[in-house]
């Protein structure tokens, strides 16, 4: 049974430029994943794992085009960072019409792979994206970014999520060493800010924009 919403929560259901939840691929993944099931919040913590496990977590291929930047692209891959993953969990929430929107927060890295500290020059992560479900009247963040095998791999609890409670990064890995910190929040949005994910993207990795202009163009980074 579908549920009414107040108009401000429009914003939060409906398709958008990134968050493509009327793309048919979309569609057919979210019923896919949610077949059978009753209430948002049993639909919410499919569709996560759905997204969590069904996509590798790769921070070395970013692509900035508008069109890259679109949900239904990490269905076309297999996989993608944090941002597009978020991305297609909200489309896919939205799609059965569980309101969702996106945040965003710098992260601090304390176990990152020398690899990609050489690449960024820097243990921050900035614009880490996650999703908010509005589930049994409240907002719940969900962070569908690493999935199961990277984590059994990296020796670090996956993040499990409830539908009750915000399921964001791991603070302590499986030994209890500081794994992530949250250092800045930039708040949430009915779409992705791409333009101030980019301004924040230049000021804090400058070097991987040098002599590349990417206003609507197709630029990646890549290890």
């Amino acid at each position: 049974m579908s549920q009414t919403y107040p108009p401000e929560f429009q914003k939060f259901l409906q398709p958008t430029f990134f968050i493509g939840s009327d793309h048919p691929e979309v569609i057919e993944f979210a019923k896919k994943h949610t077949q059978g099931l009753a209430t948002d919040k049993e639909k919410a913590v499919a569709l996560y794992y759905a997204v969590r496990d069904s996509f590798r977590y790769d921070p070395y291929h970013v692509d900035l085009h508008p069109d890259k930047l679109k949900a239904s692209v990490v269905l076309k891959h297999g996989f993608g960072y944090c941002v597009e993953k978020a991305n297609l969990l909200a489309a896919c929430a939205r799609a059965v019409g569980i309101p969702a929107r996106l945040g965003f927060a710098n992260v601090k890295n304390h176990l990152s792979t020398e690899k990609l500290i050489r690449i960024l020059r820097s243990d921050i992560f900035v614009f880490h994206g996650y999703t908010e479900l509005w589930l049994e009247g409240k907002w719940v963040k969900a962070s569908p970014a690493f999935n199961l095998g990277l984590c059994e791999k990296f020796e670090v609890p996956a993040v499990d999520f409830n539908g009750m409670d915000d399921a964001v990064f791991q603070q302590f890995d499986g030994e209890g060493r500081q794994f992530m910190e949250y250092v800045k929040d930039h708040g949430s949005f009915d779409d992705l800010p791409r333009e101030q994910f980019i301004a924040e993207l230049r000021a804090f990795y400058p070097h991987l924009f040098e002599g590349v202009d990417v206003g609507g163009m197709n630029y990646k980074w890549e290890a």
